[in-house]
């Protein structure tokens, strides 16, 4: 499992006999960490993203991250550099080597553009909503769910392109559940590993007999495009004040004309979005699973919209 890792002086690392420098952290969660990283070899910018493993589980759980990513070799879907597992005393530590990326995430994105009243303009939406399609669409195809799809698991690219990441809670796309007892393990894997606020309804309240299938990620992609929509996603709000989120996503969305408290253009046509987007939106957003679109008819729907590259001008989508 992995490859022979040291860690030697002057904060540097040996990772496939390729020696790295340490430049600063980047980020934590609850049992990983993310470090900027410098290859000496080749003097590019790596993401060190270490995670804790406390029993042979989190060792197995850190492998299955590591084989997902490994799986793909797409521009929309974050690529494996290295993966290592580093023993420390009775604990490891699991390391995968990914790139780095400067323009950071999605959410990154959005944030900086509603600090200066902002929004993503539709054109751009467009575009990027089509990259995070073919991620899925290349995930789904190998039988696969992203199960955790938001905006801070979509890096950009220096040409802005989206690259999906965080493939730790991908599993099995079709899942036949067949008893009260997988039912609920089900629905409490899904509340660990699925963010709540973008989690879909199917996995809130996991019925007994049912078939849980890829959809889930349509409907949090439909979250992911309410973001960038409206600089929020739908259920932000509901989440920090408190309120149920699994009673709020078991009614349709109601979809607001533009963003809210925009300070100069509110109410204005200049952040109001087309109704073919609105009802792009509005079909991700389907309660009942079963109605909702599968991926390949919304990339279909997608490029019939006809997104313009990054820098091109066009006067109408």
């Amino acid at each position: 499992m992995g490859h022979a890792l040291c860690v030697c002086s002057r904060g540097t690392v040996i990772i496939d006999n390729k020696r790295y420098l340490f430049i600063q952290k980047l980020g934590e969660g609850g049992f990983s960490y993310v470090d900027l990283v410098e290859g000496l070899h080749d003097g590019h910018f790596y993401a060190l993203k270490r995670i804790l493993c406390h029993e042979q589980q989190d060792r197995e759980e850190a492998q299955r991250e590591a084989d997902m990513h490994r799986l793909f070799n797409h521009p929309n879907i974050l690529r494996l550099v290295a993966y290592c597992l580093r023993e420390r005393g009775a604990k490891h530590e699991a390391w995968l080597l990914l790139p780095f990326f400067k323009r950071g995430t999605l959410w990154n994105e959005i944030e900086r553009l509603k600090d200066k009243g902002n929004f993503l303009t539709e054109d751009q939406i467009l575009w990027l909503l089509l990259g995070i399609c073919r991620g899925l669409e290349a995930i789904h195809a190998k039988g696969y769910a992203h199960r955790d799809l938001k905006p801070t698991n979509i890096l950009l690219g220096d040409e802005g392109q989206p690259v999906l990441m965080d493939l730790g809670s991908m599993n099995q796309a079709c899942i036949h559940v067949e008893g009260s007892r997988q039912a609920l393990t089900l629905q409490d894997w899904a509340a660990q590993r699925c963010t709540i606020s973008y989690r879909a309804p199917e996995l809130f309240s996991v019925q007994s007999h049912c078939v849980i299938d890829e959809r889930t990620d349509v409907w949090s992609l439909g979250c992911v495009l309410y973001a960038m929509m409206f600089g929020e996603g739908p259920y932000d709000m509901v989440f920090q004040k408190g309120d149920s989120v699994a009673l709020a996503v078991q009614n349709q969305l109601s979809i607001p004309q533009s963003p809210r408290c925009h300070p100069v253009t509110l109410g204005s046509s200049l952040h109001r979005h087309s109704s073919a987007l609105r009802q792009l939106l509005n079909s991700m957003m389907t309660v009942d699973p079963h109605q909702r679109p599968h991926i390949p008819l919304l990339l279909s729907q997608l490029e019939a919209l006809q997104p313009p590259a990054p820098g091109q001008h066009t006067t109408q989508i």
